[in-house]
């Protein structure tokens, strides 16, 4: 297996106008640049095509479907990741439509890779869904890491300029959950390379 340091995707789940996820993402993005063990992409989904409108035969049964040009980039990108981390608010207790919309027009760019998550929102932080985003990777053999990060009333915790007022909490548990992600990543990639092989 290759020395070379892990591709970790960080996607921005809600493309709601004034959404606050590229705040939350930026700060995540950093942290796990200072982690050290990761090469990071920001993915935005709001930059992306994203049709509601799913392929007549589910990507499980047709890994390679005909997706929309405006994707093209962006499965590419998700290809390419060893590891994700769902950077998430709850609406309607559950997850925004785009990002199941993403999820659901893929399926072997998350086969048995590892997944963490960020939540934001106003009194769950996020945690409404992540549960959920849990359910439905474990479904797509996706192993989803213990440790995750959570904003609860985001709007009180960042200062005007984006930057949190006090960074200690979150950035240590940023970190344990790097720690995780990087553990079952490793393990993961290796386990694939294996299968590749074999």
């Amino acid at each position: 297996m290759s020395n070379a340091p892990l591709k970790l995707a960080v996607i921005i789940g809600s493309v709601r106008e004034g959404r606050f996820g590229p705040v939350v993402a930026a700060w995540f993005a950093e942290q796990a640049r200072r982690h050290g063990s990761f090469e990071v992409d920001v993915i935005d989904l709001a930059e992306a095509r994203i049709p509601l409108e799913l392929p007549a035969v589910p990507p499980a049964l047709d890994p390679d479907p005909q997706r929309p040009e405006g994707m093209t980039d962006l499965t590419r990108r998700l290809s390419a990741a060893d590891a994700f981390v769902i950077v998430t608010p709850d609406y309607n207790r559950s997850i925004p439509a785009s990002l199941k919309a993403v999820i659901d027009w893929h399926f072997t760019q998350w086969d048995a890779k590892a997944i963490g998550f960020v939540g934001y929102s106003g009194a769950s932080g996020g945690l409404l869904a992540i549960e959920h985003l849990r359910q439905i990777f474990n479904e797509l053999n996706a192993h989803t890491v213990r440790n995750y990060v959570s904003f609860p009333r985001y709007y009180l915790l960042f200062d005007d300029e984006g930057r949190l007022r006090e960074p200690e909490e979150p950035a240590a548990a940023a970190t344990g959950m790097l720690d995780q992600l990087h553990w079952w990543a490793t393990a993961l990639a290796a386990a694939r390379s294996l299968e590749a092989v074999g």
